[in-house]
């Protein structure tokens, strides 16, 4: 028995049809004998919506109160892709970053990870269930919300699947692979075929 860290992103979880195909890609994944921690984020343009909103009540709004509304994305994927689980008849639980144990520093929006417990995670794939994380969030050590930054959702499922040992951590995503930079930007830039846990926190 492996286990295997999926992490799916927002255009991967931006409707409820595309929900329920990664509820049935996480179904092929169990059904093989691994035990699975899903993390997702945000539907897409859900968080570029509630940067817009928040911008129109104040142009420059509070970052504590930013990450309080931001987080909010993550959330409602975390309960949808477990409905969608349960749909299927897999068990699961969702957890938000605090729950699992992500510990931040004080830096509102754009915080850096301290350390992760993992919480009841192990606990739960040891029951049989699916886990899934809300990507992009942790807290402070006062327990405030707090967010990560661009790109967080990566960092949330590497540092994860660090933390708990995982076998695997596979980003899902619509292209094909990790490259040494951004395809669409630097022509020549190579896919990387290996990376460690280690380089890809770096490029996170």
């Amino acid at each position: 028995m492996a286990l295997i860290v999926q992490k799916y992103g927002g255009t991967s979880v931006a409707d409820v049809e595309r929900i329920r195909n990664v509820a049935r890609n996480v179904q092929k994944t169990v059904a093989a004998g691994n035990q699975v921690i899903v993390v997702v984020s945000a539907r897409s343009g859900v968080t570029n919506d509630l940067i817009a909103r928040a911008k129109a009540l104040n142009p420059t709004p509070d970052e504590r109160e930013m990450d309080m509304l931001l987080s909010v994305g993550e959330q409602e994927t975390i309960a949808l892709t477990a409905m969608a689980l349960h749909s299927l008849g897999v068990a699961a639980v969702s957890r938000t970053g605090s729950q699992a144990g992500i510990l931040t520093d004080v830096e509102h929006t754009r915080a850096r990870i301290i350390s992760i417990s993992g919480g009841d995670i192990r606990e739960q794939l040891d029951a049989g269930k699916v886990v899934i994380l809300a990507g992009f969030q942790g807290h402070s050590p006062s327990g405030q919300i707090t967010t990560l930054g661009r790109g967080g959702s990566d960092l949330s499922a590497i540092a994860i699947a660090a933390a708990v040992e995982a076998d695997l951590c596979q980003i899902c995503t619509d292209v094909d692979g990790v490259y040494t930079a951004d395809p669409r930007v630097v022509p020549d830039a190579q896919k990387i075929d290996e990376i460690s846990y280690e380089a890809m926190l770096e490029l996170a």
